[in-house]
């Protein structure tokens, strides 16, 4: 896994995790499909600069970002989406688009959409194109502590 300072953190928390390898894959839906689960099971974190200051926006695969609806939570004046060339120094041991959403270990807020928040479990990538990490909702929250806040749109028939 090329995130060993995840994993470490998992291993030293107590953290029941399963560690599932598929075959590369790029995008959230078609990493789902690989392996094997649902798209609104599986998390994507989206990077974006509030106020110039990076942040972890996590959902649902099959979501995408409604960047106004991050204004008010965030309390930020500015809220974009952030580019690969902004934020892949920030993750040197992750391949780019692969981070997991564990801002906390690389000094970022987490934001969550309430969506993801509701399901028991969450699915995510673990650093690479071919790993996810699939745990309990609850141990994630308590490790990363995210702000949970509704900044998803989710297509009508997903």
């Amino acid at each position: 896994m090329p995130v060993a300072k995840l994993k470490e953190l998992l291993d030293r928390e107590g953290v029941k995790y399963v560690s599932i390898s598929h075959s590369t894959a790029y995008t959230a839906q078609e990493i789902a499909a690989s392996a094997h689960i649902p798209g609104k099971e599986l998390a994507k974190t989206v990077m974006v600069k509030l106020d110039d200051k990076m942040a972890m926006a996590v959902l649902q695969a099959t979501a995408r970002v409604e960047l106004e609806r991050l204004r008010q939570p965030s309390g930020a004046q500015k809220v974009e989406l952030a580019g690969e060339e902004e934020f892949e120094q920030l993750f040197p041991e992750c391949h780019t688009g692969a981070m997991p959403p564990f801002g906390n270990l690389y000094g970022m807020e987490v934001y969550v959409d309430r969506g993801l928040a509701e399901d028991d479990e969450i699915a995510f990538n673990a650093g690479s194109h071919a790993e996810l990490i699939r745990m309990t909702y609850s141990d994630f929250q308590r490790l990363v502590e995210p702000k949970v806040a509704e900044f998803a749109a989710v297509p009508a028939n997903v």
